[in-house]
């Protein structure tokens, strides 16, 4: 089973004359070491799909598998753990927490699935470097550029081996230099295995993937 599957998925969001189409039979796989870019204009559903993924929503019909799991049957607390422990998301504002270390913002998602600390310890170190920003563990996310907050964004992403990285317009709060670092770390990271599955405006970075999904009124093109 891929990492994501969705089959003629429809999202409606209200009921009757208030009713709002957002998604029209959808249908997607991206697969383990690919990154796939979602292009489309403002208000075509990329970030509806983007949250039915991220099992942040349900599709009103239709199926969304998330590592092989259907997220429309399942209750809301194991919907929570499937979104825990099998997505990771980079957001383009990266939602870091102002108050904790860089590592211990890395660190949330194994500390949510009570992972041992000595096992968060070296997983938190060994992504920092991976990202290349080992040496900024100990500070906070305002003493940080943001294209290394971006990395640590990515950092924590990943921490916790997820199915699938949902990357949310990840470069567009970056210049142009620090975005194409972004860019190869996402890169990198789908030839190293990893599905990603990102949502953008820039076509720098639709081209660094391996496919381009078009999106207009709430349908694949």
């Amino acid at each position: 089973m891929q990492p994501v599957v969705l089959r003629e998925v429809d999202k409606v969001y209200g009921e009757g004359d208030d009713a709002v189409r957002a998604l029209t039979g959808v249908s997607l796989e991206v697969a383990r070491g690919e990154m796939v870019a979602l292009v489309g204009p403002s208000g075509c559903g990329k970030s509806t799909l983007l949250n039915l993924v991220g099992c942040v929503d349900l599709p009103s019909s239709g199926t969304v598998f998330v590592d092989g799991c259907a997220t429309a049957g399942l209750r809301d607390d194991a919907l929570t753990r499937l979104r825990r422990e099998r997505v990771g998301t980079v957001f383009q504002f990266f939602n870091l927490l102002p108050a904790l270390r860089v590592a211990d913002n890395v660190a949330l998602p194994l500390v949510l699935q009570r992972v041992d600390r000595a096992e968060v310890d070296a997983r938190v170190a060994g992504v920092l470097a991976a990202v290349g920003i080992a040496e900024k563990a100990r500070a906070y996310p305002a003493q940080l550029s943001g294209g290394q907050l971006q990395r640590v964004a990515i950092a924590r992403a990943i921490v916790h081996r997820p199915a699938i990285v949902l990357a949310d317009e990840p470069t567009g709060n970056l210049d142009s230099q620090s975005g194409a670092v972004v860019l190869g770390l996402l890169r990198k990271l789908a030839d190293d295995g990893q599905a990603i599955l990102m949502a953008t405006h820039s076509a720098d970075a639709a081209a660094r993937c391996d496919r381009v999904v078009k999106m207009r009124d709430g349908r694949v093109v």
